[in-house]
């Protein structure tokens, strides 16, 4: 099952996808919160809630009609990896982590498919990362341990971790260079854990940039695993319902090529992961 965030009017609502439609779920049944991370929080079975809402014959809204928000507009964490594909590492000049680099994103730093990212007026050196996303379905106990780790995702999508890379690299810690306004694409759609293999694991993942393919890479490849990832993260603090977890990214970013490649405006960076979406985002110059 497939689920997205629009927009109506200001107001970002979740939706159930129905092939190129979306489906209200607020709309056809009013228990049902029309933000994701609320009804995730208020423990609903959004997958009984879409079933339920097909059986309705709701109204359908084309999907081409809207626009996107990200898929949690407001998470409470976004908890990213850094150097979690080995030859991302290696490109890099670093050996393989022996534990997570983690590191924080805000949520105003994010913007949906087909938004535009913003080039900062301060840098020009503005990189892609196609990495996959996990949105945390309930509360995930403290210690949890690797085995049960994946019973509390509730699916995946893609994301675009694009960084400032002289920002990034102005102090040890890589947060400011990670949370420039609209520079974390989010999107378009999440598809729930049950479509896929566990974890996510064995999906090709690609970026593209103005079609040229720049990553290429297996989420197979992550040194940390989804899994993994939880239950380090558990025995840290809670990870709660609506929490986003962004997997990290593999070679072939813009700051490692011969001469580095950074994204420009009139720009277009996609994002792709097989059985998971394409998330795509037009590079513009910020505004004065």
């Amino acid at each position: 099952m497939k689920f997205s965030t629009y927009l109506r009017g200001a107001e970002a609502r979740l939706a159930l996808v129905e092939g190129q439609h979306l489906i209200d779920l607020n709309d056809a049944n009013p228990h049902v919160p029309s933000d994701m991370r609320q009804a995730l929080k208020a423990g609903v079975d959004l997958a009984a809630a879409g079933r339920a809402a097909l059986a309705g014959n709701p109204k359908r809204v084309p999907l081409a009609s809207v626009a996107l928000a990200p898929l949690v507009p407001e998470p409470g964490k976004i908890v990213c990896l850094g150097l979690n594909y080995f030859d991302h590492a290696k490109e890099g000049g670093r050996d393989k982590p022996e534990y997570p680099w983690f590191f924080f994103r805000a949520a105003s730093s994010q913007l949906a498919h087909g938004e535009a990212a913003w080039l900062p007026q301060v840098s020009s050196k503005f990189d892609y990362e196609a990495e996959l996303a996990v949105v945390i379905g309930s509360k995930v106990p403290r210690h949890t341990k690797e085995a049960d780790a994946l019973r509390y995702v509730f699916g995946y999508a893609c994301y675009n971790d694009m960084s400032v890379r002289d920002y990034q690299k102005r102090t040890p810690q890589w947060t400011i260079g990670k949370n420039f306004d609209r520079t974390g694409g989010f999107g378009p759609t999440l598809v729930t854990a049950d479509e896929l293999p566990p974890g996510a694991t064995g999906l090709r993942i690609q970026s593209r940039l103005n079609g040229q393919v720049m990553q290429d890479a297996n989420t197979s490849d992550m040194i940390f695993s989804v899994a993994e990832t939880i239950a380090l993260l558990a025995d840290v603090l809670t990870l709660e319902p609506g929490d986003v977890i962004v997997m990290g990214t593999p070679a072939g970013v813009g700051q490692a090529r011969t001469p580095p490649v950074w994204m420009k405006a009139g720009d277009t960076i996609e994002i792709e992961i097989d059985r998971v979406g394409l998330l795509s985002n037009p590079i513009v110059a910020e505004p004065q």
